[in-house]
């Protein structure tokens, strides 16, 4: 068997300096290597063009190679600066609103010619939506609890209590959380340094990640934009519970947040795998109530701890009115009709549609269980006739349900980031509707997705980009197929 060709510019684990010069989708900067031997270029994921940076090189091919970013030497000229403690979950945070808008609809759209061999894709761009809440936009947040910490002046680990986020890339290294990241809960992200103090005090250990042993493990937080209540997820091990009086602690929390705490879970994850919620162990209610409510475009939501649910509640309800626009476009194919809502989750685009249409049937599928339970009890709350749900793979529900070919004039699609198997989305072509209106939070799946639906003959009508993310590398993307 022939040996792979190695590139003679990097190698595997080697650390550079390198200069970003230029940005790709995802969030990728991409640096070169000049030589004798040519230009070779590195992808560094999370970094924008100016910048000077220390990376790792993880992946290495012929063509180029993939880092992962250990530091930022020199910021960009572009950055700005912002009164919020730096986390990996906002890598662009300093870099202006409208440059970050800019990077990702240049790149997003380029995917689509790119793998989707959509030449005019510019001629077809609809909208760029952007969130309402540039900062503090998050209605949820897991924070890790670590034995490792990372010392900011020597820039190394240190052996510490930390609460706060992984340090970008390692995944046994906490960095504590001192102050507002500019994503969350502003009051209670400025408390929780208090709230690690109070686990600290109790003597009980942090989680130690190589080690695999310590009692606590996270502490997540999911909060409500139309009732402002934080409902609180304690996960810890089993061991040295006995020691932890839980109620002491949920009055600890009231003390901090007041009538702002809805309630508090506690969950024993005994699990080696870096998980907030076990596949086994258990979750029990401590104080207060299990779920907190939520509004979307005048229908209400009710959460629990499991729920999927829109991070970013204000920029989703300007994502689904634009994916009920282009539903509604010719209501002719909605009205009097069947519509296919496919990955449904809790089945909140379906209901939205089935509100502002006449006698329109909607059918949801999900294999995710819970999430179909929770879209018909939202349905039921929110006096919504004409809904079906079904917990189903989307592909074996066609396959079970030949019935809906050549019936469903709309289908609405809203897959995970891995975008549609093949195989399933040539089910949902066989189905024969007239339009498709695709949501996808990965357009590169979804541009390798249009190549596939433009072969059995539907063609993008309108595109609209939705910063559901801001200072992430994350869009979302809303596509109108017809045909």
């Amino acid at each position: 068997m022939p040996r792979r060709e190695r590139n003679k510019f990097v190698k595997r684990n080697q650390v550079l300096e390198l200069k970003i010069e230029d940005y790709a989708f995802g969030g990728k900067g991409i640096a070169r290597i000049h030589s004798e031997e040519g230009s070779f270029v590195v992808f560094v994921p999370n970094t924008l063009p100016g910048q000077l940076v220390k990376a790792q090189i993880k992946k290495s091919s012929k063509k180029y190679a993939e880092a992962k970013l250990i530091d930022v030497l020199v910021p960009s000229e572009n950055e700005v600066e912002v009164p919020f403690q730096d986390i990996p979950g906002a890598p662009y945070i300093q870099l202006p609103i409208e440059l970050q808008h800019q990077y990702k609809k240049e790149s997003t759209l380029s995917l689509f010619k790119r793998i989707g061999k959509v030449e005019n894709i510019e001629d077809l761009f609809d909208e760029f939506i952007t969130s309402p809440n540039v900062f503090h936009y998050r209605n949820k947040m897991e924070y890790g609890f670590s034995a490792i910490g990372y010392d900011r002046v020597a820039k190394r680990d240190k052996d510490e209590f930390t609460l706060g986020f992984k340090r970008r890339g390692v995944w046994w290294m906490g960095d504590n959380l001192e102050k507002d990241s500019g994503l969350f809960d502003k009051e209670f992200e400025d408390h929780l340094k208090t709230i690690r103090k109070y686990c600290f005090d109790t003597g009980l250990a942090p989680w130690h990640g190589p080690r695999k042993d310590g009692f606590f493990r996270y502490f997540v937080v999911r909060k409500s934009f139309k009732t402002n209540k934080l409902l609180f997820n304690l996960v810890t091990t089993s061991y040295d519970l006995p020691k932890f009086d839980l109620n002491k602690f949920a009055s600890f929390l009231v003390d901090l947040f007041g009538d702002r705490v809805a309630g508090l879970l506690h969950t024993i994850n005994d699990e080696v795998g870096d998980r907030t919620i076990a596949t086994s162990g258990s979750i029990e209610l401590v104080f207060g109530k299990d779920k907190i409510v939520e509004e979307l475009l005048g229908l209400n939501f009710e959460i629990s701890m499991k729920s999927f649910f829109q991070t970013n509640p204000k920029s989703a309800e300007k994502l689904y009115s634009k994916v009920v626009d282009y539903v509604l476009e010719d209501k002719s194919k909605v009205d009097n009709t069947v519509v296919m809502d496919l990955f449904c989750g809790t089945g909140t685009i379906g209901q939205i549609v089935a509100s502002k249409s006449e006698n329109a049937k909607i059918v949801g599928v999900d294999i995710v269980a819970s999430a179909i339970e929770d879209a018909k009890e939202n349905a039921k709350r929110n006096n919504i006739e004409g809904l079906k749900f079904y917990a189903a793979d989307v592909g074996k529900f066609l396959t079970q349900h030949p019935e809906y070919q050549d019936k469903i004039k709309t289908i609405i699609l809203d897959p995970a980031r891995a975008g549609i198997m093949p195989k399933t989305l040539q089910k949902i072509i066989n189905l024969n509707a007239d339009r498709m209106v695709y949501v996808s939070c990965n357009p590169a799946t979804q541009a390798r997705d249009t190549e596939l639906l433009r072969e059995a003959g539907y063609e993008i009508k309108k595109i609209s980009l939705v910063d559901q993310f801001p200072h992430t590398a994350h869009i979302e993307t809303v596509v109108l197929f017809d045909r």
